[in-house]
């Protein structure tokens, strides 16, 4: 199998041309690729098809083999293969998700006058869509029909938590303790698999440094914690604006880099800026 290992501020994938690949059992080969030790390292698994409804489609798949609705960072990591591989000449795309179509344009920088030295994507702003509030559609189990700035009890200590869909759910914890020193190997795990996730939950901590600064560490259901996750960042300024903590565009910080995030307001879509990288191209014998 031949693929192109990429990352999106250290959140990172495998990224197979399935306009060219076949991939069987995608959940299993997930789970081979991504083990850092006998396989390739991974947070997971991207297959890169073709789409009736738009220019690409993203299958994405996490370390543990489980599927996932949408990935920021990997979304945007699908729009610079796509256009640096050149399997397209436009700038800006349509990807579709299990979370929907997402549209893209591509930031693309160096030489673009002679055919063989065109540039390269470095950035890319996607249109995540809209925030979805609605505890039942994130979801969460929650008294009220939102679950915004509620209790959460986790291992005797309770949280004010707000959740937040962007495609997929994110549970997002505002504190004043350095997220920087959160012991998030046996936090993480704890909110993953609470009771009132009943599809498993990505949580984000979050410190507010100012109104155009956010500092925070994921912990992804199905990969624990990676250095990005945007789907995440956008999660954690929709929840930031939510409780006027933030401006309506912010700066995420996070172990990877920064992610620019804006949204206008409810029924806006969110959008996201980032770094899109590509680390080297191989090939695998799968067993």
């Amino acid at each position: 199998m031949k693929f192109t290992k990429m990352h999106g501020l250290g959140n990172d994938y495998v990224y197979v041309n399935c306009l060219r690949e076949t991939v069987e059992r995608p959940s299993e080969v997930a789970k081979y690729v991504s083990d850092r030790h006998f396989g390739i390292g991974s947070d997971g698994l991207i297959l890169i098809k073709p789409s009736q409804q738009a220019d690409f489609k993203m299958d994405m798949y996490n370390a543990d083999g489980s599927q996932a609705e949408m990935c920021g960072n990997g979304i945007r990591c699908v729009a610079k293969y796509v256009y640096d591989y050149g399997l397209t000449d436009k700038t800006s795309v349509s990807v579709e998700t299990l979370a929907g179509i997402k549209h893209l344009d591509l930031i693309v920088e160096g030489r673009k006058d002679v055919e063989t030295e065109r540039g390269k994507v470095a950035q890319v702003t996607v249109e995540m869509g809209s925030p979805v509030l609605t505890a039942e559609d994130i979801p969460v189990v929650a008294q009220g029909a939102q679950a915004i700035d509620v209790p959460l009890e986790v291992e005797g200590d309770v949280y004010q938590m707000t959740c937040v869909s962007m495609g997929n759910p994110h549970c997002v914890i505002f504190l004043e303790e350095d997220v920087r020193t959160l012991d998030l190997e046996r936090l993480g795990p704890a909110f993953e698999c609470h009771p009132r996730f009943p599809k498993r939950i990505n949580t984000e901590f979050v410190n507010v440094i100012d109104k155009n600064t956010l500092r925070m560490r994921v912990w992804e259901r199905g990969s624990g914690e990676t250095l990005a996750c945007g789907t995440g960042a956008c999660a954690v300024a929709v929840a930031a604006i939510l409780g006027g903590k933030a401006n309506r565009e912010v700066t995420v910080q996070l172990l990877g880099g920064d992610l620019t995030i804006s949204w206008a307001g409810q029924g806006a879509p969110v959008y996201m800026t980032g770094s899109a990288t590509t680390v080297y191209d191989g090939e695998i014998t799968l067993p």
